[in-house]
C-alpha cells in the first residue's frame, strides 16, 4: 500500500539540540574575546571553532590597524583611520549576527584567511 499524500501540512524543523543555545552564545563570545570558548567544552564544537577562528582573525586585524596607527604620524594616517575602524566594526557586527543566526559564513574580505588557523 502507498502512504497517503500529505497535503497542506507545513514542514516542521526539529527542535534545536539542548546545547545549541550555549554554543551559539559561545560563538558570539568568540567575537568579543576569542580565547574564552577555547577554555570551555565548546572548543570541540565545529560551529564554535569556526567562529573562534573568525574572531581571532578579526582581533589580529584590529591589532594590525592599531600598530599602524601607533607607528605612523597622525597627519599621514588620519584620512583612512576612521574607514579602517568603521570597517572592522562592521565586520564585528556581521560576525555576531552570523553567530547568533547559527550560520557559518566567512567574514567579507578577511574570512578566507581564518581557515588557515589550526586548533
Amino acid at each position: 500500500m502507498e502512504e497517503p499524500m500529505k497535503q497542506n501540512q507545513p514542514e516542521t524543523n526539529p527542535p534545536p539540540a539542548p546545547g545549541k543555545k550555549q554554543n551559539t552564545a559561545m560563538a558570539i563570545v568568540a567575537y568579543i574575546l576569542f580565547f574564552i570558548p577555547l577554555l570551555t567544552d565548546a572548543k570541540n564544537d565545529p560551529f564554535v571553532k569556526f567562529h573562534v577562528k573568525q574572531g581571532l582573525l578579526l582581533f589580529l586585524s584590529c591589532l594590525v590597524v592599531w600598530v599602524i596607527s601607533a607607528v605612523l604620524p597622525f597627519y599621514v594616517w588620519w584620512k583612512i583611520y576612521w574607514i579602517f575602524h568603521l570597517g572592522l566594526l562592521a565586520l564585528f557586527i556581521i560576525g555576531v549576527i552570523n553567530a547568533a543566526g547559527g550560520k557559518e559564513k566567512e567574514l567579507p574580505l578577511i574570512g578566507k584567511l581564518a581557515s588557515k588557523f589550526k586548533f
